[in-house]
């Protein structure tokens, strides 16, 4: 249990993890640079039965406070998900009912922050906060945005057809978010969910369509999706960056080999190891009485340069955010 728990914080940043793979690895890393940027906040994190016991003593071992939740799914239907394990991905609802908060920030377990983002928690009530998404990218293939070549990240280069009707509302990318916990909209959530089909990117579609009056963009340094350094390079400066969403094929630092397409790339390598100088970091490990206790008492963790090599362990798979 972290200190924040403990002195009545009424904020906090929560993630997610489900399965029994490796993500936990990520969120350890979440937790070690949310350290790092000191923020004043704890990290909830938000597990679905199943995740192992040496697992969660590892999060707790890092001053994380670990909460225990239901899975949630959707309406049964043919629907072909962008990825399959997106499915998994509506349990996230289950943070709108942590009400012992007042606002929280969501962050996938992929993601990393490089700098305080505390001011987020500041910013007014009422609305829904996130930063939009690039549709450039292959799964979004059976999108209309792809097929047309149409991204609100460069809405001038490709102008929405009136044939198609109107534009699309903004739409963010679910990776990351800030928000206020609050029962009735945890059940105004779910008994939508239930009349509702779903649709190639799950959860993020659900709360895109929820939450699209109240949205309000904050800029892509809250959460820079990789695709943007590739696909909108000129829409990004990564001095200012605070937050780095590790969601392209093959971006997961922990299981990193520079294989796959655009990995090969210098800003990747140099973000990946940025990941890496964190986690690696034990004076970043969470003290508790005095005593540093090490992810690497309970798990063996393999260094930088083997998951440079492709020697991490890919076989174990848990379920990653729809990001």
């Amino acid at each position: 249990m972290s200190p924040a728990e403990t002195n009545g914080s009424k904020r906090a940043y929560v993630t997610f993890l489900a399965g029994n793979g490796d993500y936990w690895k990520g969120v350890v890393g979440l937790a070690k640079g949310l350290r790092k940027a000191k923020s004043a906040y704890p990290l909830v994190v938000a597990v679905l039965p199943y995740v192992p016991e040496d697992h969660l003593q590892i999060l707790q071992s890092q001053g994380c406070i670990v909460h225990a939740i239901e899975p949630v799914y959707p309406p049964e239907n043919q629907t072909q998900f962008a990825m399959a394990y997106y499915v998994i991905n509506y349990s996230k609802l289950r943070i709108w009912e942590f009400m012992e908060y007042e606002k929280m920030i969501y962050l996938d377990g992929d993601i990393q922050v490089f700098d305080n983002i505390d001011h987020l928690f500041d910013m007014p009530e009422g609305s829904f906060y996130a930063v939009m998404d690039c549709f450039c990218e292959k799964t979004w293939s059976a999108s209309p945005q792809y097929k047309i070549g149409y991204c609100q990240q460069c809405p001038k280069t490709v102008q929405w057809p009136a044939k198609l009707g109107s534009p699309p509302p903004p739409y963010f990318n679910a990776g990351m978010f800030v928000f206020e916990p609050c029962v009735l909209t945890y059940h105004d959530l779910l008994e939508t969910l239930e009349v509702t089909p779903p649709s190639s990117f799950a959860e993020q579609d659900f709360l895109n369509m929820f939450f699209k009056d109240i949205y309000r963009p904050i800029p892509p340094i809250y959460n820079l999706v990789l695709a943007m350094l590739w696909r909108h390079p000129e829409n990004v400066d990564l001095d200012k960056v605070k937050v780095v969403h590790y969601c392209a094929a093959g971006s997961k630092p922990w299981r990193y080999t520079g294989k796959e397409e655009h990995m090969e790339r210098e800003d990747i390598k140099m973000l990946v190891k940025k990941w890496w100088d964190i986690y690696d970091d034990t004076s970043l490990d969470y003290k508790n009485d005095g005593r540093v206790v090490k992810a690497e008492e309970h798990v063996k963790l393999p260094p930088f340069n083997s998951a440079l090599s492709g020697t991490d362990d890919d076989d174990q798979r848990s379920v990653p955010s729809a990001a």
